[in-house]
């Protein structure tokens, strides 16, 4: 069996060709990546580069054909969750939740293994009367899309035991208030459970499809915020962490992030927690609460003002969107609330910044 990511030739051809994808020149890195397949096609290693590539652009079929060439060289957990994100992208939940499933047996990605506990991990069995144990993974975002699944689990019987990333939890004790909801920080004691489950690996088994996400507001909170100056007001948020590996893509360099806050109308309120000064999530939601609309790039804050079913813009940068806006659509059906204004293949913020000022002064 050909190695995975072992072959110097491809990698170091790879890393020029996203380099060139990052500077829109992405045809000539198409095309080299394409030359490399053909002069070994014995070798996955440019296949999966390829198909990554065609996936971040945008061209989800031809990536699937490339990425199915790739599990048939070599089913390798890596290339089977390439393949996973190029059908999720689609929507086609189903197969592409299967996949995801590689995730666990990546070295380094830090997600356990059934094999890691003493209690089996939650593939779908009846939850009536038992205890579910519910890890975080992932960021923030993630890990506020898929807490909407948990009345679902507890619809069912279960009792849940939510751990979640430090900051999340007033918020998620205040929205899941029939849940368990501890901070995932030192010591966490709870009940031995029956089943355990990572938070991402609840919408496969719970058999969830594109038309049956559920979309209704299920985030709130009883924390308060001073209360804002009457009038228009739109929160705003420009970047995300930088130590997210797509980070450079999605959040907006500094002069094109000045240019959007004065195309806003009435008060724009910067949402960085280092500004605001929020604690937490609880208290970024109790200033949401307060706001007209919700400007933002691919972050958290998407996640909480979505999960809130306060309107919401959300930025989209060409190259690597992630797989939960879908492809070619304006709204999202994980959040009804949510409008998405996508960047043109010319990676160029100009034109989505003119079409938010512009709508944004009919608001």
């Amino acid at each position: 069996m050909a190695g995975f990511l072992t072959d110097a030739l491809t990698a170091q051809l790879a890393v020029q060709d996203f380099a060139e994808l990052e500077a829109g020149r992405d045809e000539a890195a198409v095309r080299r990546l394409q030359g490399a397949t053909l002069a070994r096609p014995q070798v996955v290693d440019g296949f999966y580069y390829l198909g990554d590539m065609l996936n971040r652009l945008g061209r989800n079929l031809e990536a699937e054909r490339v990425l199915r060439r790739a599990v048939a060289l070599n089913p390798c957990a890596e290339v089977r969750l390439g393949l996973a994100f190029v059908l999720m992208c689609q929507g086609r939940y189903p197969e592409g939740w299967a996949l995801y499933r590689a995730r666990h047996e990546i070295a380094g990605a830090g997600l356990p293994r059934a094999a890691d506990f003493p209690y089996p991990e939650w593939t779908g069995q009846e939850l009536s009367g038992k205890h579910l144990v519910i890890f975080p993974e992932q960021g923030f975002g993630d890990q506020i899309q898929f807490a909407r699944f948990v009345p679902q689990l507890l619809a069912r019987g279960a009792e849940v035991t939510l751990l979640c990333r430090p900051g999340l939890e007033r918020l998620l004790c205040d929205s899941l208030p029939d849940a368990r909801v501890l901070a995932a920080a030192g010591a966490v004691e709870f009940p031995d459970p029956d089943y355990w489950a990572m938070v991402g690996g609840l919408v496969g088994p719970l058999g969830t499809t594109l038309e049956t996400v559920p979309g209704d507001p299920y985030l709130t909170t009883g924390a308060t915020w001073p209360a804002l100056a009457p009038g228009r007001k739109i929160g705003l948020m420009t970047k995300g962490s930088p130590t997210q590996a797509k980070d450079r893509a999605r959040s907006l360099p500094s002069d094109v992030a000045a240019r959007l806050a004065a195309s806003l109308p009435g008060q724009v309120i910067d949402l960085d927690p280092a500004l605001t000064g929020a604690k937490d999530f609880a208290q970024t939601a109790a200033l949401i609460r307060q706001l007209d609309l919700v400007v933002t790039v691919d972050t958290s804050v998407a996640h909480l003002a979505g999960g809130m079913g306060k309107p919401c813009w959300v930025l989209l940068s060409h190259l690597g969107i992630d797989w939960r806006w879908l492809r070619d659509r304006t709204d999202s059906p994980w959040y009804p609330s949510v409008r998405l204004f996508r960047q043109g293949p010319d990676l160029d913020w100009g034109p989505v910044i003119a079409q938010v000022a512009s709508e944004g002064a009919g608001i």
